[in-house]
């Protein structure tokens, strides 16, 4: 990731209160994007392997365990299998983090020691947030002393739907000094904030409060990444760096869990920001199941056959 962090800027209410969705809109481009973008053969192939390098390959289970947090550590390091990588003439393929819970975040740190794959850790409460603000600092502050280097918040979803963009503001500025030299990821949970216009002004508000990424969801909500919502945000995410000189990344998380809809999230992010934002220090998949897929349409191109998904190691 970049080693610039967003400064942020004052909280402008004023552009708040002028944020609006059309949602016809943001539908019928939606519809046009998974309607007539497709790629295929080499092109396919291409999309695909951009796709790992910008995936957040994360478990988020309570059934965690070292070992494996180790094991998906490896899979980081070599997400795709040998024969595969000199059949694609690929060398030093790599994931973009590595996300994790606190409590495994010094086992990932050891595991990935010399990789330079960062450790993502979730944080504030992870998912609903629902825990003193005391609370929060602190497992921020104690997940970067282990090591992480990336942090995905949770923002207090009421206040959003509260329209309190000021106490949202100052809870994430709060978050944002908490992190100290590490970067900040802002989990809207686009799924509980009932509108768009919601998401948008939620995306307005982390981004002027210093997030160096909007997220969309933590993958524990009724409804996730779509990409509706994915839209709105790398809108909001083009005029904030318009506004403000800042470039701010993106992260789809949630419900991401094959090949075909991950290469649709690189199609918009191409065509609504530019090939800068299918970088990794901009973009992120979150995903846990997408990378068994994206093996196997890979063998598919280089064999011709697809293959079963236990035939590859598992992230």
């Amino acid at each position: 990731m970049a080693d610039t962090l967003n400064p942020g800027t004052a909280l402008d209410l004023a552009r708040l209160r002028h944020v609006r969705i059309n949602q016809p809109a943001v539908a019928r481009h939606v519809a046009s994007l998974t309607g007539s973008r497709s790629v295929k053969k080499e092109f396919q192939a291409a999309w695909l392997l951009r796709a790992i390098q910008c995936l957040d390959l994360t478990t988020l289970a309570g059934d965690d365990t070292p070992g494996r947090v180790r094991r998906l550590c490896a899979k980081a390091r070599q997400p795709l299998r040998a024969d595969l990588m000199a059949a694609l003439g690929m060398t030093g393929l790599k994931v973009g983090a590595v996300c994790v819970y606190h409590e495994m975040v010094a086992t990932a740190v050891d595991a990935l020691a010399g990789s330079g794959i960062p450790v993502a850790v979730v944080s504030t409460g992870f998912p609903a947030g629902q825990t003193p603000m005391e609370t929060k600092l602190r497992e921020i502050e104690l997940s970067v002393a282990a090591g992480a280097q990336e942090v995905d918040i949770v923002i207090s979803r009421r206040h959003a739907l509260l329209h309190d963009w000021a106490a949202l503001y100052d809870e994430i500025r709060a978050f944002r000094a908490a992190c100290g030299p590490a970067h900040l990821k802002a989990i809207l949970a686009t799924g509980e904030l009932q509108t768009l216009e919601n998401v948008a002004r939620a995306s307005w508000v982390a981004m002027m409060a210093g997030a160096d990424f909007i997220k969309t969801s933590t993958g524990k909500e009724s409804v996730n990444a779509t990409l509706d919502v994915s839209l709105v945000m790398v809108r909001a995410i083009r005029d904030y760096a318009d506004a403000s000189g800042h470039t701010v990344g993106c992260k789809p998380a949630g419900g991401i869990g094959n090949a075909k809809l991950a290469t649709q999230y690189l199609a918009l992010m191409k065509e609504e920001l530019g090939l800068r934002w299918l970088q990794s220090d901009l973009l992120r998949i979150g995903a846990s199941s997408l990378l068994t897929d994206i093996e196997r349409q890979l063998e598919h191109h280089v064999t011709g056959c697809y293959s079963a998904a236990h035939r590859h190691a598992l992230p």
